[in-house]
């Protein structure tokens, strides 16, 4: 049986019930660095998607409210890490912590980036455009080079971390 569906406009209803009507919309979860004259940075963010095959363009949206936004929004370069199953410690380090770099095993990339050792993919990226997007920024980026493994997504829904069973 289907639940009744709820309609309302987002603008006048509790910022709430928007927020759940776009967690319905499961995700992979990412964790982006970046280098900052402080050191490495890092952020988990769902908010990554794929742009275009040709050429290469990927696209994230970080908060303007974060603390990391003016790092991220400076960065020529950074990595977005796609994150598996077995690096939940991860995501939810970074998701406090900009700094949980000491937790866990990472590379510096040729380009000065710090790269996340094992996620499921890393892409390497320059930054070549941004937009206002309201309360975030779009940042759209040149993939530069693409590290990739076999295994299980942690994926976000509904304001918690899970798994996908394809065989369900």
């Amino acid at each position: 049986m289907t639940a009744k569906a709820e309609s309302f406009d987002p603008i006048q209803a509790d910022r709430r019930a928007y927020r759940e009507a776009l967690g319905r919309f499961g995700t992979g979860v990412t964790v982006i660095t970046c280098a900052t004259p402080d050191g490495p940075l890092g952020i988990t963010a769902n908010s990554f998607a794929s742009v275009s095959l040709d050429p290469p363009l990927v696209l994230w949206s970080p908060a303007k409210s974060s603390s990391r936004y003016p790092f991220f929004m400076a960065a020529e370069r950074f990595a977005i890490h796609v994150m598996g199953r077995d690096q939940f410690d991860t995501c939810n380090g970074f998701a406090r912590d900009g700094d949980a770099f000491d937790r866990i095993d990472w590379t510096t990339s040729a380009g000065g980036v710090p790269l996340i050792t094992g996620s499921l993919s890393c892409l390497e990226c320059t930054t070549t455009a941004t937009h206002d997007g309201g309360d975030h920024s779009i940042i759209v980026a040149r993939v530069t080079r693409v590290t990739t493994r076999a295994g299980e997504p942690l994926l976000f829904f509904g304001g918690a971390y899970g798994t996908f069973d394809p065989a369900s």
